[in-house]
């Protein structure tokens, strides 16, 4: 029975502890993620042999951005420019009237959607708001407030005496 005992404690420690040794022995494999992934240039031989080595850490030089990288796929070129077209995408651009774009086209957009964005704006305070709301604020007249200002500077009197004109809201 002691022997039986034994066994079965010596089985089940076992069993339990085979979870883990697939991990320990290596049997188990994980591939790497694939969006940590970053390929890096190729290694060449410099032609100076005096050059020092790089210092750890230190950004390669012939690594490229991904912003750049991104820049160069979406526009084929480095730059950004027309530089590099074929002929048949300079005749496609042409046919498409693409060379003569507005080069202020992302103000103009900005202020068509500003525009319709104010009338989105002003529609759902309208339906939020619907009750007439008294307002405490006044606004102050300033071409009157000005010439009360001077008129009081004028006569030696305390800028705070008289009463501050307003604009009446209709």
């Amino acid at each position: 029975m002691k022997i039986r005992s034994t066994a079965l404690l010596a089985g089940a420690a076992f069993a339990l502890s085979a979870c883990d040794i697939a991990n320990t022995l290596g049997l188990n494999r994980e591939g790497p993620d694939e969006f940590q992934v970053l390929s890096h240039a190729p290694l060449t031989l410099p032609p100076d042999y005096r050059l020092r080595p790089p210092d750890p850490g230190a950004v390669r030089p012939q690594q490229v951005a991904p912003r750049d990288n991104a820049r160069q796929a979406l526009t084929g070129s480095a730059g950004g420019g027309a530089t590099g077209r074929s002929a048949g995408e300079s005749a496609l651009v042409s046919k498409t009237g693409g060379a003569k774009v507005d080069s202020n086209f992302r103000r103009r957009i900005d202020q068509e959607t500003a525009e319709i964005a104010e009338k989105n704006r002003r529609l759902l305070d309208d339906l939020i708001f619907w009750e007439d709301r008294k307002t405490h604020a006044s606004v102050v007249d300033a071409e009157a407030e000005s010439k009360r200002l001077r008129e009081n500077a004028a006569l030696g009197k305390p800028l705070t005496e008289g009463e501050t004109p307003t604009v009446q809201r209709r």
